[in-house]
């Protein structure tokens, strides 16, 4: 009997039961009555006629119950007998294991399945955290208030046991009501800055841990505690944060020259690289509309009639070399 058959046996339906009182009424059913009752063949209460295989004959109640749980017995001693043969195995592995504390001790890159899960390791991580936390937050209009509502707590306790929070956004973050309120009502050593476009979202916790994206949607992501890589991210994030314009707590206006403003010039870049306004607008953290509004703006002050003038005209004002 398969597992599937063996669940399904253990519920007997009132139609079984019927059929059942039937058989053993009669001595005997047709083969194919059985088919709106299959219960009763799976718990063995019905079982072929030799003298006529197209019927079938009923077995007694107990004689059937007891065949079972000799059934279920086997199957309990086959798995104490696996979960031995498991354990003298693991047991050798362990003892393998012991005799290189080096290779076991290696410290791995970890998935975490789901958003409640990610923030639990997040928030382990920050709890035993003093030292500096270096963030990466790429936000788009709609998730901005959300995410930095749900961070504030952590983030301040963070600050409150000594530690030092540095954050890099994008451009289009820095008039955000969101992202204002979050550094007034912080208490402690925090920094930002932002940039045209930063990467997908990174945390760096004390130089020990790092939490990056493991799928588009978010709900997955990597636990890194290999020290080669957290290094390797400290360092990005550090020659980003070199380049990024300070927006908190020293606030450094962004030049508009000719007229061009920084958001126009990143959108010309992306414009030049032949990039859609779909993905200009996820790059630079904007919505689609917004993005096109620019566009238009920068079309109009270059005096473009086409997006294939657009590009030339761009490229031939020189704007891409100012903002060098």
């Amino acid at each position: 009997m398969t597992e599937a058959h063996r669940h399904g046996a253990e519920e007997l339906c009132e139609a079984g039961l019927g059929l059942y009182a039937r058989a053993l009424r009669e001595g005997r059913i047709h083969a194919e009555e059985a088919d709106a009752a299959p219960c009763l063949v799976d718990l063995g209460l019905l079982q072929p006629d030799l003298a006529d295989l197209r019927r079938l004959r009923p077995v007694m109640p107990a004689f059937a119950f007891h065949r079972l749980l000799r059934d279920v017995e086997d199957r309990i001693a086959d798995e104490r007998r696996r979960e031995a043969r498991l354990a003298d195995m693991f047991e050798s592995l362990m003892g393998i294991a012991g005799r290189y504390t080096a290779v076991a001790d290696t410290p791995s890159v970890s998935v975490l399945n789901g958003v409640v899960r990610i923030n639990q390791a997040i928030e382990a991580a920050l709890a035993k955290a003093s030292g500096e936390l270096l963030t990466i937050q790429p936000f788009t209009g709609q998730d901005v208030g959300a995410r930095l509502a749900a961070s504030l707590g952590r983030d301040q306790a963070h600050l409150d046991r000594g530690g030092r929070i540095r954050t890099l956004y994008q451009h289009t973050v820095r008039h955000s009501p969101a992202v204002i309120a979050r550094y007034e009502q912080l208490r402690g050593d925090a920094e930002a800055r932002t940039l045209d476009e930063v990467t997908d979202r990174l945390i760096v916790v004390d130089g020990v841990v790092a939490f990056i994206p493991a799928s588009k949607d978010r709900t997955l992501a990597l636990e890194v505690r290999h020290p080669a890589l957290v290094t390797f991210y400290v360092t990005v994030f550090d020659r980003f944060w070199r380049l990024a314009t300070p927006m908190y707590p020293e606030t450094v206006r962004q030049p508009v020259r000719n007229g061009i403003t920084p958001r126009q010039r990143a959108i010309a870049t992306l414009l030049v690289e032949g990039h859609t306004d779909t993905v200009i607008a996820d790059r630079l953290g904007l919505n689609v509309r917004t993005a096109r509004v620019h566009i238009a703006k920068l079309a109009a002050a270059l005096g473009s009639e086409s997006r294939a003038q657009l590009g030339y005209l761009i490229a031939a004002s020189g704007i891409l070399d100012q903002g060098e």
